[in-house]
């Protein structure tokens, strides 16, 4: 059976603008909603926040990637990836179809670094009797951060996606370097989307003028069909990033 569906990746700045002028979850989720992806991958959701539940008359009653969700995605996984004393957040991944399964990894290397993980999900394909692995990633500043994350990232697919099975992995990875296309392409045949299609890398931050190739989506088992940067009304006065969309064919 051939299947058509895509995938979003975000990371919505906690639900702030850039520079967090501005609080704008509920515009972020009319501009989601309004791009009909089957998955979404989000970085910096904000599972919970005391002081900003308190200050914002608008802030939701229930954790951002919930609120996102509302009636589109039914189905959605999180994994706390920074504790603090308000609160926390991490990256989630909200989905048209039921999760098998989906575990969070903590991927920090240093106690003194920001806090980041792995977010692998197992989608139940409806009508295609396969399952679609998903990895939602947030990578670190630093190379020296970032190195051992790809490792550990590596290693997950390895021993856990069988090479059969298709698989995205996705997210903000803090990469202008290229150094994770390398890794990817040596250990994993990943490929990434855009750069597939394109012929290089989407330029995703600051959303307001992009310079940086900070987002990416990796492939493998599934055949490409189109990849965009959503960076025109309403997302450059949104979050820090813009988003990327990629279409497939299952």
């Amino acid at each position: 059976m051939s299947r058509q569906f895509s995938i979003l990746t975000y990371n919505i700045h906690k639900g702030f603008s850039m520079g967090g002028r501005q609080f704008v979850l509920h515009r972020m989720r009319d501009a989601l909603a309004h791009t009909r992806a089957d998955l979404v991958f989000l970085q910096e959701a904000l599972g919970e926040h005391e002081s900003h539940a308190r200050r914002l008359h608008e802030w939701p009653d229930y954790p951002q990637f919930e609120f996102l969700a509302d009636t589109v995605w039914p189905h959605h996984a999180y994994g706390q990836n920074a504790i603090y004393d308000q609160g926390h957040h991490g990256n989630a991944i909200l989905s048209r179809w039921p999760f098998r399964q989906w575990e969070n990894i903590g991927v920090s290397p240093y106690p003194f670094a920001a806090s980041r993980s792995l977010l692998h999900g197992v989608i139940e394909m409806p009508g295609a009797d396969q399952r679609l692995h998903v990895v939602c990633v947030h990578f670190g500043f630093f190379g020296a951060e970032r190195r051992p994350q790809i490792r550990r990232l590596s290693a997950r697919i390895e021993a856990h996606v069988p090479h059969h099975e298709p698989l995205i992995v996705a997210g903000d990875f803090n990469d202008w370097s290229g150094r994770a296309e390398r890794d990817f392409n040596a250990e994993l045949e990943l490929s990434e989307v855009f750069r597939s299609l394109h012929g290089r890398h989407a330029r995703t931050w600051p959303a307001m003028a992009p310079v940086l190739p900070m987002d990416r989506i990796y492939c493998r088992g599934v055949a490409p069909l189109r990849a965009e940067r959503l960076g025109l009304a309403p997302w450059r006065r949104l979050s820090d990033h813009t988003p990327l969309q990629a279409w497939f064919r299952l």
